[in-house]
């Protein structure tokens, strides 16, 4: 699943921090789970897909990897937000590094969007952001320190077509990050951006990797190969650890240049 972790950087001070990440069970979210636990981070992660995220828990225990706390949770519930990171308290008393990561791109015309359509697309892919970044700010303020990557994407660079409510959600998360940086900047809590182009995850190339969708990209790529999850992973793992004390309030584009 994973390219060899011997191969790539190893931050001490990511043993032990408490990361949680949205949306960890597949796709580039368990990539993201995958790379902290490897670092030797205590890692919660939320999704609603029981069984793959319990086959990744127990796929890296055997490892022996810190045991990672798999929590059922549907993001558009902010109630269940709450609870969620409060469990994450409860077993581990902080959080120090949060990754915004769920989202759900799925196409849609203008013409079929309704306003019940709007809500459920920025309660999926806008809004948890937010509140899971508010439900976090008292356990980083505590601590005097956190990290917090949100997940965006160059899909409104391009910009993409077929799915506007998305590409206006994940647009969205780059101006909150930027005011969020400066809100916690005080509190040294740094909030930055990864804005992934094409990525070759189980769900892209089972829905939408047709040839003729593969040869755009690869055209428009200046890398011409497959992005794997793992290099999105491995951005995101520097952005957490102290090695990037100095940087906030940036976005960083992970896209074989593609912009």
């Amino acid at each position: 699943m994973e390219d060899a972790a011997a191969k790539y950087a190893r931050y001490p001070s990511l043993e032990d921090r408490v990361a949680v990440v949205s949306g960890g069970a597949t796709g580039i979210g368990e990539s993201l789970v995958t790379h902290f636990a490897r670092q030797g981070s205590r890692v919660a992660f939320l999704d609603v897909q029981d069984e793959p995220a319990e086959q990744l828990a127990s796929r890296l225990t055997a490892e022996g990897c810190p045991a990672p706390l798999y929590i059922h949770c549907d993001l558009t519930d902010l109630a269940a937000i709450k609870g969620s990171v409060k469990r994450v308290l409860e077993a581990w008393g902080t959080v120090d590094v949060l990754v915004n990561n769920a989202a759900n791109d799925q196409r849609h015309s203008i013409e079929e969007v309704t306003p019940e359509f709007w809500e459920q697309s920025m309660a999926t892919n806008l809004r948890p952001q937010f509140f899971m970044m508010q439900a976090v700010l008292p356990a980083m303020r505590a601590a005097g320190r956190g990290a917090i990557i949100n997940m965006s994407s160059i899909s409104w660079m391009i910009p993409s077509t077929g799915l506007p409510l998305y590409i206006a959600a994940k647009a969205a998360i780059v101006g909150l990050t930027r005011t969020m940086a400066h809100e916690l900047g005080k509190d040294n809590i740094r909030v930055n951006a990864v804005l992934p182009g094409a990525i070759a995850t189980e769900r892209q190339k089972q829905l939408w990797y047709t040839p003729e969708y593969q040869a755009e990209i690869l055209q428009s790529q200046a890398l011409k190969r497959q992005i794997q999850p793992a290099e999105v992973a491995r951005l995101v793992l520097f952005l957490a650890a102290d090695d990037s004390s100095a940087i906030t309030n940036q976005s960083y584009i992970v896209d074989a240049g593609w912009v």
